[in-house]
């Protein structure tokens, strides 16, 4: 399976809190809820294609926790994401986590990275990232993280966790697929390709023709 990173984020990189101002108040944060007054139709028919391609969801404990407290209440018959939620396979990278009840769940304790590892050589299609960025940084930063696909909101917080903060080698990216929505989102789609490149600037004329 591929590994793909999916994350909401402000202009300034903050990817704590993006539902509800008390949706993750840890350190103090007091911003959350910046991502929905973008919330428009072509965000969530994106996202749900996005969700189209999941064969199991890799999580932190937090963000299961959370997401076990609130995806089984929701009754809507018209959302889009409740049933597949519910239903695809859990992993849950955790030492600490005691009680597992989203089903079906699987806690992966021990090393994550050899932990994910393990899962990437399974046959499938992806294996996603929803929120969980402190996880996420660590496997980007690891080398295992295959695709990132990133919906950057017009909003400067200037507080509040931001998504790349960990220490580790560089990410080089290609980007594949790039959208704004009607309400301002701007969508971008990455394939992961080693570590970043570098060189020295010769000049505008090494990139005229």
């Amino acid at each position: 399976m591929k590994l793909a990173l999916i994350q909401f984020v402000t202009l300034d990189g903050v990817s704590q809190g993006p539902g509800s101002p008390d949706e993750d108040t840890s350190d103090g944060f007091t911003r959350g809820g910046w991502l929905v007054p973008h919330i428009d139709e072509r965000f969530v028919q994106r996202t749900s294609d996005w969700l189209d391609l999941a064969d199991g969801l890799l999580l932190g404990r937090r963000t299961y926790e959370a997401f076990a407290r609130d995806w089984p209440r929701i009754t809507d018959p018209a959302d889009p994401f409740t049933k597949r939620m519910n239903a695809l396979p859990k992993y849950v990278v955790s030492d600490t986590l005691t009680e597992a009840t989203w089903e079906p769940v699987t806690v992966l304790d021990g090393d994550p990275i050899q932990a994910v590892a393990g899962l990437k050589a399974r046959p499938g299609r992806e294996l996603q990232i929803h929120g969980s960025s402190r996880l996420g940084d660590t496997l980007l930063a690891a080398g295992l993280v295959d695709i990132l696909r990133l919906v950057v909101a017009p909003t400067v917080l200037r507080s509040g966790r931001r998504l790349v903060t960990g220490a580790g080698a560089s990410s080089g990216l290609r980007l594949i697929g790039h959208e704004a929505t009607p309400n301002g989102l701007v969508i971008l789609e990455y394939e992961t390709k080693g570590e970043a490149p570098q060189a020295e600037y010769e000049g505008v004329a090494a990139f005229v023709r």
